[in-house]
Parts: structure tokens; sequence; C-alpha cells
């Protein structure tokens, strides 16, 4: 079945954001699911307005500024509602809250498009991004500080899961700080000097509330949001030796950063343009941008950051959805992102939830047994392995031949949010074993698993995957409880020389004088010749 993106599903809800920024408009179309209480991205769309060139004089946005605004929002608008969205959230910030003529602004979008816009202060719009990176990344107990880099403004929010300890907006921005400071370009020694003083300057209130909010002993992680992240992460990125399919998650030492910018300090407007892993549009800021943050960094004290691709406009998203009551709280929201993720995934792919849920149980049941005995995982890959069981018969949507290969593919390809770039690897690979060969050096879903210790839990989650696939043969449920015993031929201190797992029936298959677990315990036993070759054990079955 083709779904006409034109309508949400049934049980689901269409609402579009648009973030008018100072440099950008985005436009995001989201599509939330009523009983996961989460939703998934249908559009977005980014386009350069630079609204934050004003005019020098008086402070005003630009008549050429406004109609290029007005150019692209008309577009979002029709755009929007041609995928059946019930209603469109915008929120605009620096540059029209600071203008003379902001409001004047607004109140002609009402009137003419018929958008309704909130004028967000600083404070608020780092609310929003807070809630934008809690939709996109698992922040737990441990604080982070989030940097977001503008065209007019750069927020510093200190938070955890739990709350935002500090919302700080100030003054300082890409587009501001190329119009206001960078009138040669290269930009000269003494000038990068002044500028560098002037955002120390500006950032140290921020800094330091941050500062004075984390308790003794605590070390903040950093996220990045936005374009100058974005478009730094995408530089370095490109000089990887296997580069990243998407930036989400994707870390960036500051001795990197400094690299990069020390590259780019040295190049005219012509020979940043002319690089490839950023636009034109961004190559005309990214100076002010990178030394904003490098300049957050030193005075933070943080020597790494990961890059998160969501922000205000995700976080209006979730704050519609609050209001709305379609989501108990954020809390609850940030806790469970991985799992929501994950069905969200399945979901796209026609799995049968049912089966799905029960080679998870399986798994994560003989996962909880054989530790010491098939794996000496500390914990991590336990939810590895449940999400990859919750995904790995999507390739089935493609092909029953070959599924597994498939179903690497497309969860390589897909949205995991709330786990790394290499977890996200990790699930793939572990959905890729779960049937025919093991592991080999030259595929592709083993190339891209780089650490010793991920190949390790990769291996043993994949082969746990395989077992509890095995016992899925069928549409009914007929196992009640699996259970694994060490075997010892040579007496109980000595190392196992293979396992044993018990089956047993279910109440319903008992009671049916012609049913037995016999096509599962065969099932079982046609894994023997891997479980040896992968951890030369030998592999028995039993069958109530």
């Amino acid at each position: 079945m083709v779904q006409d993106l034109s309508k949400p599903w049934p049980g689901r809800r269409r609402v579009a954001a648009i973030d008018i920024g100072t440099n950008s408009i985005h436009l995001l179309v989201a599509e939330v699911d009523l009983e996961l209480r989460s939703f998934s991205v249908v559009l977005a769309e980014k386009a350069t307005t630079r609204l934050g060139e004003r005019d020098p004089v008086s402070g005003e946005l630009s008549a050429d500024a406004i109609e290029r605004a007005f150019r692209t929002l008309r577009h979002d608008r029709d755009l929007a509602l041609s995928h059946g969205v019930e209603q469109i959230v915008t929120a605009a910030t620096s540059a029209v809250r600071e203008a003379p003529n902001g409001r004047d602004f607004l109140v002609a979008l009402q009137e003419k498009l018929d958008l309704d816009v909130d004028l967000v202060s600083g404070p608020e719009e780092a609310r929003l991004i807070y809630l934008g990176v809690l939709s996109g990344m698992t922040l737990g107990d441990q604080p982070h500080l989030i940097l977001d880099i503008g065209g007019g403004s750069t927020e510093l929010v200190l938070a955890d899961g739990g709350d935002a300890r500090v919302l700080t907006s100030t003054r300082i921005g890409a587009v501001r700080l190329q119009r206001e400071f960078c009138r040669q370009d290269p930009l000269p020694p003494a000038q990068q000097s002044f500028l560098k003083a002037y955002i120390q300057g500006s950032l140290d209130p921020a800094v330091a509330q941050a500062r004075a909010a984390l308790k003794p002993g605590e070390r903040p992680k950093m996220v990045a949001t936005s374009g100058t992240a974005m478009a730094l992460a995408a530089l370095a990125a490109a000089e990887d030796e296997r580069p990243p399919l998407k930036l989400q998650g994707y870390r960036l030492g500051k001795a990197r950063i400094d690299q990069l910018l020390a590259r780019l300090l040295q190049m005219g407007p012509e020979q940043r343009k002319a690089l490839t892993a950023i636009n034109e549009r961004r190559a005309e800021i990214i100076v002010p941008g990178a030394l904003i943050l490098q300049t957050a960094m030193e005075m933070l004290q943080v020597q790494e950051l990961v890059v998160c691709d969501r922000a205000l406009r995700e976080g209006l998203i979730v704050d519609w959805m609050l209001r709305n009551q379609l989501l108990g709280d954020r809390f609850s929201f940030q806790s469970t992102i991985r799992e929501r993720t994950v069905i969200h995934l399945a979901q796209s792919f026609g799995v049968d939830r049912s089966r799905a849920d029960r080679v998870a149980a399986f798994a994560l049941s003989l996962y909880d047994q054989t530790r010491g005995l098939l794996h000496e995982d500390g914990g991590e890959g336990r939810q590895l392995l449940w999400a990859a069981a919750q995904l790995h018969t999507c390739g089935k949507s493609i092909n029953i031949a070959a599924y597994h290969k498939h179903t690497w593919y497309l969860i390589r390809h897909g949205e995991l949010l709330g786990y790394s770039e290499m977890e996200h690897l990790m699930v793939a690979a572990i959905a890729r074993y779960h049937r025919r060969g093991l592991p080999k050096k030259r595929h592709e879903s083993w190339l891209v698993i780089e650490g010793r210790d991920q190949r390790r839990c990769v291996a043993a989650m994949g082969l746990l995957l395989r077992l509890a696939a095995a016992l899925d043969r069928r549409p009914a449920e007929v196992i009640e409880r699996i259970t694994v015993a060490a075997d010892r031929d040579a007496g109980p201190k000595e190392p196992p020389t293979g396992f044993t797992i018990s089956l047993e029936e279910s109440a319903e298959l008992a009671a049916d004088p012609q049913g037995d677990l016999s096509l599962e315990c065969w099932s079982l036993l046609s894994c023997h010749a891997v479980v040896q070759e992968a951890c030369g054990l030998e592999l028995r079955v039993l069958g109530a």
C-alpha cells in the first residue's frame, strides 16, 4: 500500500513548524503518532532569506529582505497545507524582535498570508531549542551545554534529560558579526583578535550563569546545533576516511575545529564558496560563526562536542504536542526516545509488531541467561539487541529473498533518534547477521564497524538474535518459556562444552493433541553449525 503523502495515516495528525530566523527560514512538516506520542518528519525545507541584513541606519528590516521572506513564507504555507497539516506554528527570532518595524512585518504576515507568528524572546528561543534537542538525543542525568549559533543570536542552555537549568540568549550571531565586523575578507589578524575579544565579552554573562548552575564535580558535555555547527561538521566529515551518512551525533573535537578555522581564516570568499561540503551562502558567514563556536568552547573548557540536527523548529513541534496534551511531559518524551524511534521505523516498513515483540522477548531472555556463556556484554548491547529484534524483518518489505541484506540497508539509511552513529551501524549489523552466514571481512556491514569491542558486541548480539528468530516459526504464540543451561562434560569448574535450550510449550499448544514444538526444535537445531563456528560450543535442544 502506497501512502497518500497529502494526508496523514489514520491515528496520526500533521502539523507544520516555520522558524523565521535571521539567516534562514526553515519549514518542517511533522506527522504525530497519537499512540506512540511522538513525531516523524515528513518534509523539511530551508531558504536563505537574510532578514538580518537590516538597514544600517534605522535598523529596520529592509524592503528586499521583507520581499524575500514573504516569497518564501507564501511558498512554505502552501506547501505545508498541501501536505494536510491542521495547523502551522510559526516563530520569529532575533532579526524580527530587534527591528523597529518587526511587529509591522508580523501584522502584514497575518493580513496577507494568514500566518499567526509568535515573536519569541531570547530565553523562549533557548527553551524551544532545548525541546528540539530532547526530541533527537538522549541526555539522561548528564548535564549538557547546548549551543545554538544563529544568524543574529547565540543561545546557550545548561540542561539534562530532566530540566533546563539555564536558558540564555546573547546578541551575537554569524550574520550580525559578518555585517558589523568583517569588512575585510580574509579577516586581518588584528581584526580576528578584536572579534574574538568582542565575542568573549558578549558571551561572558551567559557562560558565568551556566558555570554557576553546575554542581561540584559535574563535567558537562556539549551539544551544538544549527548552521555553523552543521557546516563545520560537514567540512570535517568530508575529510574522514569513511564519512557518515548523517551528521546527527557526529563528534567534533576542539583541536579539529581549531584546524578548520585556521584554514578558513586564510581563505578568501571565493575559496570558501568553492568548498563542496557547504553551500555558498553559508560560506559567506562561516568564519564569524566558527569564531563564536571556538571561543565558547574555550570559555566553557570543553574539548569535544556532538552535533544535533534538531533545534528550534523541532522544538516548536514538541511544544505544540505539549500544548495539545499529545505528550505526557517532556521528561517521558525524552526517556523513551529510543523505543519510539525504533517502533516508528518498524511501522513505516510494515513490520508485524506482535511477532517482533515476541522475537525481542526471546532475544532478551537469551541475553540474560547466557551472560558469560555466549557474551560478556556489560549491558550496552541489550538495548541494541532489542532494537535489532524489532527491525530484523523490515527488509521483507522489499523482497523476501536475502531480506536480511535489505534490512541492513533500510536500518542503515533510516532515522534512529537517540542513537549515536556507531550504535546505529551496530543495530543494522546485528539485524543483518540474524540469518545466513556469519560476518566476513569483505562485508560492508562489517567494515563500517571499526572498533574491536563493537565488532565483538555485534557478533554476540547477532548470534542471540539468530537463535531468537529461529523460535519464531509460526504466527501463533506456542512457546511459554525458554531456559538455557551450560553443559560441562568434565565437571562444574571446567569451561562449558555447549549449552542446552529447553522450550516449554504454551497452554494452548499443550491442549492440542496434535500440537508439539518439533518445528521450533528443528529450527533451533539448524543453528548448530553456526553456533559451533562462532563460539565453539555444542547446541542442544529440548522441547516439551
